[in-house]
């Protein structure tokens, strides 16, 4: 059962980070044509800035889910309905709270724009593309939450695909139609805001959830110490822009956030096929089954790795042809800067291959002993883009990323072997190196062959799908080679779950 589940989330999860990534691609190089590299640099900001007030719920999700991993798994309605009552109650003052922050946001954020877009302007536009965090967090985490940790994710990935179809076809009229930029995100606001409500609807029906219980505040007691975990992935996630708004100007914005669009896609991609795992193996650590832990565990391992390997790779190879079609006819910008992606998909390569380790953590609830690397991590980020961010510019902050991402990786592997599962840590060193030496081996022999500059995107696909190809083969043969156990096993299971 626990793997249809994560298979079912899996599908629905990379379903809707292919709608999210078509959306992604399609709107800002629209808003570039249309309006020009500084309003899509003003609404990347923006964007990154609302990142900010949602700090207010961090913490909650993964508190929330861990305490609610035993009653599920036990059917224990009872507690399963106070756990979300402590929740829902949090929310609704944190959303209420942000709602006033997101009014301050669009207070002051005008006063690092002022070059380029008077008070009001930039004002009402914050408050726009804000309504729809506000809505979120006021009426729809808490179910989101529950979804997630009974491994019934799909539900709401169906919605957002929804949502993504919906906003891509309402912006797009708008912009083709010559509206302004605020009735095009106006449109967005409106079917992100209606999301959360059906949402919410949708769950209090099939989890029978009582809203006349009392709340179990206990349970949700560790949401301070997860709050960490989620404010360095805060900072890891928006340090970058923050620090070349407020270090450099909206084109160097403008480019990162092109670059962005490819590594985030990417990113969000392989992390579609770990959906729902945590919550398998909050099950699994909540029936004491601690042999299938480990077992699973190695293999989920190798497979995040062979997943990073291909597709990291790949886009390391491939992304700076594209983003040279992308932004063909802008010439405003140097989108051309391959030194920076090269640094910027590698942090987003080791972010990817420590997802076991931290699902394993946190599934375990150890948010209170891995506090300090969480906040070790941040601080690293940021002491070093500032650093370097005035003489390298986008190179600097990447490689704060790329520092940061790599420690983090290196501590959560070490603390998930020694207290956790007990196994030696030369083994996740060794995966690491196996994999890191087929990702050269994939490079090189790409770059041997004699594939010729793409120049549009007919060819740039035909150019993609043979990189794919060479680095499949190179990967899946060397993890049959140095991993075959794991190898065999990763067959298996899938198989398994199909016939099922």
């Amino acid at each position: 059962m626990r793997g249809r589940k994560a298979l079912l989330n899996s599908i629905f999860s990379l379903a809707e980070e292919f709608a999210a990534i078509i959306v992604a691609f399609i709107l800002p190089r629209l808003i570039l044509s249309t309006f020009g590299s500084v309003y899509n640099g003003l609404i990347t900001s923006i964007t990154q800035f609302l990142q900010c007030a949602v700090l207010l719920r961090c913490g909650i999700g993964g508190a929330t889910r861990a305490a609610l991993y035993k009653p599920l798994a036990e059917n224990n309605q009872a507690e399963i309905n106070s756990i979300i009552k402590a929740t829902d109650n949090f929310m609704r003052k944190v959303g209420f709270l942000l709602g006033g922050l997101i009014l301050l946001f669009a207070c002051i954020y005008p006063a690092f724009v002022s070059n380029d877009f008077g008070w009001l302007f930039t004002f009402t536009l914050f408050i726009i593309i804000g309504a729809s965090t506000f809505a979120e967090s006021l009426f729809g985490i808490t179910y989101m939450i529950l979804l997630q940790a009974d491994q019934m994710l799909w539900v709401s990935s169906l919605l957002r695909i929804v949502c993504y179809i919906l906003n891509l076809i309402v912006s797009v009229v708008l912009l083709k139609t010559g509206f302004s930029i605020h009735i095009v995100k106006l449109g967005s606001a409106f079917i992100y805001v209606i999301y959360p409500i059906v949402l919410r609807i949708i769950i209090k029906k099939k989890y029978n959830i009582d809203s006349n219980v009392k709340p179990n505040n206990n349970a949700i007691a560790q949401r301070w110490d997860a709050f960490w975990h989620q404010f360095s992935l805060f900072i890891m996630d928006n340090t970058d822009i923050i620090v070349l708004t407020v270090f450099s100007n909206m084109l160097e914005v403008s480019v990162y956030s092109v670059y962005n669009l490819v590594v985030m896609g990417v990113r969000r991609a392989v992390m579609a096929f770990s959906s729902g795992l945590e919550a398998a193996f909050g099950n699994m650590l909540a029936k004491n089954e601690n042999e299938a832990v480990k077992q699973n565990l190695s293999v989920v391992e190798t497979l995040m790795y062979i997943l990073s390997t291909i597709v990291f790779t790949s886009s390391l190879i491939l992304v700076t042809d594209f983003v040279r079609i992308y932004t063909v006819g802008i010439d405003d910008a140097d989108y051309i800067r391959p030194a920076f992606a090269y640094i910027i998909i590698s942090a987003q390569f080791f972010y990817c291959v420590r997802l076991p380790y931290q699902m394993v953590v946190q599934a375990a609830g150890k948010y209170k002993d891995t506090k300090y690397i969480a906040i070790i991590e941040p601080i690293l980020n940021i002491v070093i883009s500032v650093t370097m961010v005035i003489k390298f510019g986008l190179i600097g902050v990447a490689i704060g990323t790329l520092v940061a991402s790599l420690f983090k990786t290196i501590m959560f592997s070490n603390f998930m072997s020694q207290k956790i599962i007990n196994r030696k840590q030369f083994v996740s060193w060794l995966k690491c190196l196996v994999f890191l030496g087929e990702g050269v081996i994939s490079i090189v022999i790409v770059r041997l062959l004699p594939f010729a500059t793409s120049y549009n995107y007919g060819h740039w696909f035909v150019n993609a799908f043979f990189t794919v190809i060479i680095c499949s083969s190179v990967v899946i043969i060397g993890s049959l080679l140095f991993f075959n156990n794991d190898s065999k096993l990763i067959i298996k299971k899938i198989g398994r779950v199909i016939n099922k």
